[in-house]
């Protein structure tokens, strides 16, 4: 626990360096420098990590279960630092704020309520760089599985994020007590700080600080990427989010197969009746985990329903496990819509929620699990490939029911290393290039200045970036340096995307509909090259996958 703690704090160290932290920078140097009170600026701090903790955390799921928007606590900080910023300018507007409290108290307040709330306000308007630490913290905390652990984390990052606030605000502090800005000057310094609060405001009400960020170079990215996606943390953040090793990893062990869990929904059984690993007792069960719309479970198919159809009869059952990357495959219509015509006539289980999924442990799409007659997993298989070693241990656990041949369906498992499945969305967004990313607001993108290295992406004009998708605006470009055969995408919306490869127009295609894969170039040898997309308004991309 101490190494992931002082991993979420280092990331927050880190992030706090990048360009993203600059558009609260001169809010928190100039309300710290109008007191001469140290506490001050630790005051304001202290208010950022508070709010930034509790809102990151439950702010969603409290906004959702009052039905309030979304958007309305960040709104109301922002008029919170509007109104200070108006004390500061005005003696009046600040007498009017401080008159409720000294009816009450008959003192006037100190400083530290002011400061504090300043610190709450921009907790709530503060949208670090994006990384996998954020990634796991927001995405534990949208599933609603927040425990002392994520709490700690998310602390631990919080803090991070404001040590080197802390020391720039008391450097700003102290810069202004040396040169006696507040002794001879204290009401042009006051009024000096309420126009830097009152500009950043309205600069984040306004969109204009994400701008100016996705104009800065990213001179932090690179440490970023050393920090925060290297093999310790990923394995402290699977730690964090609970999976362990996938069930039957061990070839040594035969553990008991789970029975399923959590599933709301069977397609392709009998009135929707459900399936059970104990009904299926004596069978040879091959539980499949899998999602309609990755390529590489796609290219797995035709090999699951060969064995189906091959040995159904000699006492093979097999089951998919449906769960979801995507928000849009967790709607039933849609995985219906995709099995048929994919033409599975198997049973698909649809585990919404991951309860199987967590039952076994498993960390990958696809992923197999064939469990003997006696109900113990015999063999484990990850990824595409090994058909023929899949299709052995069937036959070997059917025993002598197999009086059928082999099937014969070809391989299309990738013989080269090609680009690895690549995410858009910033809950997995992974070798970025071109700077910080924004989350859930439309802002503007440019194209890294260097070289985009092997498999790296860019985003370039407008776009929205969301935990799973994003959404094309004005001048949406798209750039990724890819090695394969095949480019495939998921988009839904409606409109086109138009393709070049090295700066050669290849087709445009047409989107239209619910999210699903589309093909975007394919070449008959393996390619390597620049894939530039140009999106039309309003048309979502979610993920590539490469054949």
């Amino acid at each position: 626990m101490l190494i992931l703690l002082g991993i979420a704090f280092l990331a927050g160290v880190v992030t706090s360096l990048s360009p993203c932290v600059l558009p609260v920078l001169p809010i928190i140097v100039a309300g710290s420098a109008t007191s001469t009170d140290r506490r001050r600026a630790f005051v304001i701090v202290a208010g950022l990590v508070l709010s930034f903790t509790v809102f990151t955390l439950a702010g969603g799921a409290l906004l959702s279960a009052l039905g309030l928007p979304e958007d309305l606590l960040r709104d109301l900080a922002i008029v919170a630092i509007l109104v200070l910023a108006a004390s500061l300018l005005s003696r009046r507007v600040a007498w009017l704020l401080e008159r409720p409290l000294l009816v009450l108290t008959r003192r006037r307040p100190s400083t530290g309520g002011s400061g504090l709330l300043l610190g709450a306000s921009l907790g709530l308007v503060f949208v670090p760089c994006a990384g996998p630490v954020l990634a796991a913290i927001s995405v534990l905390a949208a599933s609603g599985e927040i425990g002392i652990r994520i709490i700690l984390v998310t602390g631990a990052y919080a803090v991070g994020t404001a040590v080197p606030m802390l020391a720039i605000a008391i450097g700003g502090q102290r810069l202004t007590a040396a040169v006696g800005l507040l002794r001879t000057h204290a009401g042009a310094t006051r009024r000096a700080a309420g126009v830097l609060l009152g500009v950043g405001a309205l600069a984040i009400a306004f969109g204009l600080d994400q701008e100016i960020t996705t104009r800065l170079p990213a001179y932090g990215t690179s440490f970023q990427e050393r920090v925060e996606r290297n093999s310790t943390v990923r394995r402290e953040l699977r730690g964090l989010t609970g999976s362990g090793n996938a069930l039957g990893a061990d070839a040594s062990a035969t553990p008991r197969a789970p029975a399923f869990r959590g599933i709301k929904l069977w397609l392709n059984t009998p009135g929707g009746r459900p399936v059970s690993i104990a009904a299926l007792r004596g069978k040879v069960v091959l539980v499949d985990f899998w999602t309609y719309s990755c390529i590489n479970c796609i290219r797995t198919l035709p090999h699951l329903k060969a064995w189906d159809k091959a040995y159904r009869s000699a006492g093979l059952a097999i089951v998919g496990v449906h769960s979801p990357e995507f928000a849009f495959e967790r709607v039933p219509d849609n995985v219906r819509s995709a099995t048929t015509r994919l033409g599975l006539r198997y049973p698909i289980a649809l585990d919404n929620d991951f309860a199987t999924w967590r039952a076994y442990d498993n960390d990958y799409w696809p992923a197999k699990y064939l469990i003997d007659k006696s109900g113990r997993v015999r063999y484990t298989h990850f990824g595409e490939g090994a058909y023929s070693e899949t299709e052995s241990f069937i036959r070997r656990l059917l025993g002598e029911k197999v009086k059928v041949p082999r099937t014969s369906v070809e391989d299309e498992t990738p013989s080269v290393i090609t680009t690895p499945e690549s995410y858009l969305g910033y809950a997995r967004l992974d070798r970025f290039a071109g700077g910080g990313v924004i989350f859930d607001e439309e802002a503007s993108y440019r194209f890294a200045t260097r070289r985009l290295g092997p498999d790296e992406l860019s985003y370039a004009g407008r776009w929205t970036v969301e935990p799973a998708r994003i959404v094309a605006g004005a001048d949406a470009r798209l750039r990724l340096r890819f090695q394969a055969n095949d480019v495939f995408l998921v988009l839904a919306g409606e409109g086109e995307v138009e393709v070049l490869v090295d700066g050669q127009r290849q087709r445009t295609v047409h989107v239209s509909g619910t999210p699903r894969l589309y093909m975007l170039a394919e070449f008959r040898r393996f390619r390597r090259g620049l894939l530039e997309l140009r999106f039309s308004r309003g048309v979502e991309a979610y993920a590539f996958t490469f054949g």
